[in-house]
């Protein structure tokens, strides 16, 4: 797929006011000796006020800056799939007059925003990773970017996702720190981009794996909220685990992200949102957390055991109680009800994907992949109670993570079974992000740990509903390390 052309000139610079840690992650990032640990040197976007109010930094000054960093370096990355430069200069030199005056729309006023090209915006196409699919446009915003747009947020391009969100990745994008290795998938572009450092902010969404890996393979924050607690409305996932997904360089932002779009659109029909403090919930080590194995245990690399290894130590030494399923019976019960998460999920899928699949292959079967018709016959050979069934074995496992997080704060595990695989054949396992999908729960990546060299994110996954307390814990977790 080509690369989208770039209008008006360039300038050179680093995209975040906050210099620094962004030129030394470029600087390493090509020699592919970038490590998780870089990602956390970057400053919010919200930090930068006081340099917009004073002019000393503006919003247009990190567009220019972005634009000539992609400029540069998506060629190779392949992060965007569609990009509105004149659309974004004029919402940046907005934010910046708004700055000026004292009158911001928001603390994310003037941030540059990727969109998954799965979510509708008005102004650029919605390809959904799919050839049947390229140059279609809904002329209208999703509910999450048009909330975003509201709160004065730049939207920069739309980022390339695998076909329907869901199998082969159309266009050709690169993880940002090794080109020979995946972005992970599905929001490939979106991880892409902020682990490249183009975009401090991209929306992605998630239904097995899709924001929570990526984010793991690429070195930034990924979140997948509890089920219903962000808008998709707008978004082609229509799956009923689909969430809307957020992917960010820092943690402060991705929160004030996503308060951004729930208090203007809400949550899900039928659904009252995330709640929660617009700011960054304040740090709260957990008492307990369950160490969850699920099926990713046993196709992680040696390495990244070794990392887990490692992390579990710093956590006991920060005084939280760790338990396994060698140390408590229901968690072992549990372990064993979530060890066919994946294949649960997959036939869930399947049946959710009967419409539209059956569309498409009417309309031009020779546009979709052999994976996707595959799963349409996967559908076509189901029940009505076959996939009643499903949705009955997934309410037992929900309720059973309820009972068991009645005595422990959350659950902490890998976000991928190690490094982002070098191939394209593949955009990773999921079996480590399968478990929080299927019980509808939050759960964040954090890039604190590392394998091969490349970045590896330690997951924290919450109770449902309690996002905010999640957050709280993965900030302690953050500072402390």
């Amino acid at each position: 797929m080509a690369r989208p052309a770039f209008a008006g000139a360039m300038v050179q610079g680093a995209l975040c006011n906050v210099r620094a840690p962004w030129r030394a992650l470029r600087r390493h990032r090509f020699q592919h000796k970038v490590t998780a640990r870089t990602m956390n040197g970057f400053s919010s976007y919200s930090a930068q006020s006081s340099a917009f109010q004073t002019g000393r930094s503006s919003p247009s000054r990190l567009l220019e800056d972005a634009l000539a960093l992609i400029a540069k370096e998506d060629d190779r990355v392949g992060a965007f799939v569609a990009l509105n430069v004149d659309g974004a200069r004029r919402a940046a030199a907005e934010s910046t007059s708004r700055w000026l005056a004292g009158k911001p729309l928001s603390p994310l006023d003037g941030v540059l925003v990727g969109v998954k090209d799965i979510i509708e915006t008005r102004d650029m196409p919605t390809g959904q990773g799919s050839p049947m699919w390229e140059g279609f446009a809904t002329n209208r915003d999703a509910a999450s970017v048009q909330a975003l747009r509201e709160a004065g947020a730049v939207i920069l391009g739309k980022t390339a996702t695998t076909e329907f969100a869901s199998t082969e990745l159309y266009a050709k994008t690169t993880n940002p720190h090794d080109s020979k290795r995946t972005p992970g998938g599905s929001s490939s572009g979106s991880a892409a981009a902020v682990g490249a450092g183009f975009l401090p902010l991209a929306l992605g969404s998630q239904v097995v794996g899709s924001t929570v890996r990526p984010a793991s393979y690429c070195g930034c924050f990924g979140y997948k909220p509890t089920f219903g607690a962000l808008n998709r409305s707008g978004s082609y996932d229509h799956l009923s685990q689909s969430c809307v997904g957020i992917l960010g360089a820092t943690l402060e932002d991705v929160w004030l992200c996503a308060r951004a779009i729930a208090s203007r659109v809400g949550g899900d029909p039928g659904h009252a949102g995330l709640s929660g403090p617009d700011e960054l919930p304040a740090a709260q080590a957990p008492r307990k957390l369950v160490v969850l194995e699920t099926d990713g245990w046993r196709k992680s690399t040696s390495g990244a055991r070794e990392a887990f290894a490692a992390a579990r130590e710093r956590m006991s030494g920060q005084g939280i109680e760790l338990a396994d399923r060698n140390s408590d019976p229901k968690i072992d019960a549990f372990e064993g009800l979530i060890a066919g998460a994946l294949d649960l999920t997959w036939i869930m899928m399947a049946w959710e994907f009967r419409w539209p699949l059956a569309t498409y292959e009417q309309r031009a079967a020779s546009q979709v992949s052999a994976a996707m018709l595959a799963r349409l016959r996967q559908a076509e050979a189901m029940t009505q109670r076959d996939y009643a069934d499903a949705l009955e074995r997934r309410v037992r496992i929900r309720q059973a993570f309820a009972d068991l997080m009645t005595n422990y704060d959350g659950a902490v595990t890998l976000a991928a079974t190690g490094a982002a695989p070098a191939s394209f054949e593949t955009t990773g396992h999921p079996g480590f992000n399968v478990p929080a999908s299927l019980l509808g729960v939050p759960a964040v990546s954090l890039p604190v740990l590392e394998d091969e060299g490349m970045p590896l994110g330690l997951q924290l996954i919450g109770r449902a509903n309690g996002d905010a307390e999640l957050f709280a814990m993965a900030r302690r977790i953050c500072e402390q390390r």
